[in-house]
């Protein structure tokens, strides 16, 4: 096998591009994204006299518009409600499960992966078809808010939160974790939060963050069940004043962009923080 293994490594490292080309290659990426967000921005300072202005902007929080631009608040605070409520489900549900099956079940994982990645390929629209009756029977006996569509939501996201949970699992050993905590006398609360969830932060993290992602940008299910999110409330709002649309999608992108961040600080301090524990 290392026989094997030996040739292959090596190819890799001469097909890794130079410091330079990396340099060039992210530039390239970064381009690639930058070109529609500055079109983005450019289109919401667009005045009505053919110049620049921030007009547009300005007008998103102008009382005199709160009439026209009410639905968007309301929908932001629901989406943000499904969003709290999805992020419950990955961390009190999921990721238990997953690190569970981990410590107890390994003969479990690729029947839960399966099960986990399933909505990659179901579409939205068959998704709701499904769940239509199972929200009438909600509706009838809980009432119509928008909360109970967090556990539709908890379904979507499952494929992403998976693979981003599982990521960290797979890099740390979380067995003899779990088994040193064990014989030193701690519950499995105390194993679970104390020991494996800082472990595992990183993928919790970036799971809880590809959550609430999808959740700003779903369309599909809360329209097809009646429910008010941001998105339907932004194409009500976007027959009115097409920028709002595009202003609030800027405004997303730079609220993920500033999680991201948030993560990736994180864990480089994280990294730092166990380097200069294992150089002492």
């Amino acid at each position: 096998m290392a026989e094997v293994s030996l040739p292959v490594r090596q190819r890799a490292a001469t097909l890794a591009p130079s410091p330079l080309g990396g340099r060039v290659i992210l530039a390239g990426v970064g381009l690639i994204f930058a070109i529609p967000i500055i079109s983005m921005l450019e289109f919401t300072l667009r005045g009505a006299d053919g110049g620049h202005s921030a007009e547009h902007w300005l007008a998103l929080f102008d009382p005199q518009n709160a009439k026209s631009y009410a639905p968007i608040w309301v929908g932001l605070g629901n989406s943000l409600v499904l969003s709290i409520g999805t992020v419950a489900i990955v961390l009190l549900l999921l990721a238990p499960t997953m690190v569970l099956i981990a410590l107890r079940f390994p003969t479990l994982r690729r029947p839960f992966e399966f099960l986990c990645l399933l909505p990659l390929s179901i579409p939205a629209i068959v998704l709701v078809v499904g769940l239509a009756p199972v929200y009438l029977v909600i509706g009838r006996t809980i009432g119509t808010g928008i909360w109970p569509l967090s556990l539709a939501y908890g379904v979507t996201v499952l494929p992403y939160a998976y693979r981003s949970i599982q990521a960290s699992i797979d890099a740390v050993d979380i067995g003899t974790l779990a088994e040193a905590a064990r014989s030193l006398g701690a519950g499995w609360g105390t194993v679970l939060l104390r020991v494996l969830g800082p472990n595992l932060r990183t993928g919790i993290l970036a799971a809880c963050l590809l959550s609430v992602a999808v959740v700003l940008g779903e369309f599909t299910i809360a329209s097809l069940l009646n429910r008010q999110n941001l998105q339907t409330a932004l194409v009500v709002v976007n027959k009115q004043d097409p920028y709002v649309a595009v202003i609030l999608s800027l405004l997303a992108l730079a609220f993920a962009f500033v999680l991201l961040l948030v993560i990736d600080r994180g864990a480089v301090a994280r990294r730092g923080i166990r380097s200069r524990k294992g150089q002492q």
